[in-house]
């Protein structure tokens, strides 16, 4: 679905919606968690759990998929910080876990554009994770996702005035730490 589109648009089928909003939420789980491979693993767990919804009505997918993202996406900051802190305990230094092949450079690209791109993608998404939790959701799902304030208040469960709160203190702190950035 492009980025301009409407979100709240009722899809066809349930195929067509996870098609819709595969890239989306790979680039969310992407940026809350730094890791790709830990994000696809979480928007493909999102996508089977939303299945189990597929006879409630279009019109309450969205909000439901992004609430069962944002869970899936706590579930594994919760399960890396407990290997950290096992690794630690026994003396490990956590895996690298980059994947050799991407580190390959695309030479249709220019090297110092990647490398641009590359350092603003990783200090924004730095910065989005030093967020705390509510703050990151309702940044994700507001700014990333286009989501409506109606539409994030049900994903994240709480009132409208708490997604305004919220993305307000994320943008406020965002700001100061990607000062360098502007």
């Amino acid at each position: 679905m492009p980025f301009d589109a409407a979100p709240d648009a009722a899809p066809a089928s349930l195929e067509a919606f996870l098609a819709s909003v595969e890239r989306r939420g790979l680039r969310m789980a992407e940026l809350a968690l730094g890791h790709r491979e830990d994000a696809l693993d979480v928007v493909q767990e999102a996508m089977i759990r939303l299945v189990g919804y597929r006879d409630r009505p279009a019109s309450e997918w969205p909000p439901l998929f992004w609430s069962i993202l944002r869970r899936q996406l706590t579930d594994r900051h919760r399960r890396n910080a407990v290997r950290r802190r096992v690794m630690a305990v026994l003396g490990r230094a956590e895996d690298a876990r980059e994947d050799p092949l991407e580190m390959l450079p695309d030479p249709n690209e220019d090297p110092a554009r990647r490398h641009a791109d590359g350092a603003a993608w990783l200090a924004l998404g730095r910065a989005v994770r030093a967020l705390p939790r509510r703050q990151r959701e309702a940044y994700l799902l507001r700014e990333l996702q286009g989501l409506d304030v109606a539409s994030t208040a049900a994903a994240m469960g709480c009132s409208e005035g708490s997604v305004k709160t919220h993305l307000s203190r994320a943008m406020a702190a965002l700001r100061k730490h990607l000062e360098d950035w502007r």
